[in-house]
């Protein structure tokens, strides 16, 4: 990216975030759906999901799972915004001016990684006022905190391409409710083990298995093993893809 590019991509980038933070409920409604599920597993059925998880503390094993479902959740209002810019006419108004055509797009890029970074900060606060505790030093924190930015980023792709092709408000959101299900059939709140056969062989198949597995294992300062590479392939995978299908369907828009 030129250093034009990059400029005009930082404006477009303090435009968005000025958005956000005029409407601070888009990240408080964000954040409020994973707290009230963690509250509900912890303090209502975590007594009884100890027994399956072996852990007596019961929100260090579902802190992953529930930063993920917010990652999830967040990423709808990056396809909605990226939907009202569209239909606004504000797209065919920035493309009339001399700025770089992809720095639109990653601005809302960036507006949604830090909008999720600033969530999953909330998120993890609460965490630690619900008794969450962790014996992760420096470099197991640094490498959560990139797993969540790649899982964060391929998502945020993901949104893009229904942002471009949705027909409708609540079509470019609602492509995300399978991805904010899909950590329930995963080992994010019991192990993959708990579950019978064909539900089983996909839990331990799919990507956010080999995430939570990963983070669990960072947070409590046990080998990670060839999770974290099956987490990492999955995340760029999912990635090359999103971004591949989100550009050429940019260019099909705006040429």
């Amino acid at each position: 990216m030129s250093t034009h590019a990059l400029a005009d991509t930082a404006t477009l980038t303090g435009r968005s975030m000025r958005h956000i933070f005029r409407s601070a409920d888009t990240i408080i409604t964000t954040a409020v759906t994973p707290i009230a599920l963690m509250l509900l597993f912890v303090y209502v059925f975590g007594g009884a999901l100890r027994q399956s998880t072996g852990q007596q503390n019961y929100v260090n094993y579902l802190l992953p799972g529930i930063l993920l479902i917010a990652i999830a959740s967040g990423i709808a209002y990056t396809a909605f915004r990226l939907f009202t810019d569209l239909q606004s006419g504000i797209f065919d108004r920035f493309h009339s001016m001399p700025i770089a055509r992809s720095s639109v797009l990653w601005a809302h890029v960036l507006t949604s990684l830090v909008a999720n970074g600033i969530t999953l900060a909330i998120i993890v606060g609460v965490g630690f006022a619900m008794g969450f505790r962790t014996g992760a030093g420096v470099g197991a924190w640094l490498a959560v905190i990139g797993i969540l930015l790649l899982f964060t980023l391929a998502l945020t792709w993901l949104a893009v391409i229904a942002g471009l092709t949705a027909h409708s408000v609540d079509g470019a959101s609602a492509f995300s409710y399978p991805l904010i299900f899909l950590p329930f059939i995963s080992s994010a709140f019991v192990p993959t083990d708990t579950m019978p056969g064909p539900v089983r062989w996909f839990a331990e198949n799919q990507p956010v298995t080999s995430i939570v597995n990963t983070i669990q294992a960072l947070f409590a300062g046990e080998p990670v093993g060839s999770a974290i590479w099956v987490a990492l392939a999955w995340c760029v995978g999912i990635l090359v893809v999103a971004y591949t299908f989100a550009m050429l369907t940019y260019r099909r828009k705006v040429r």
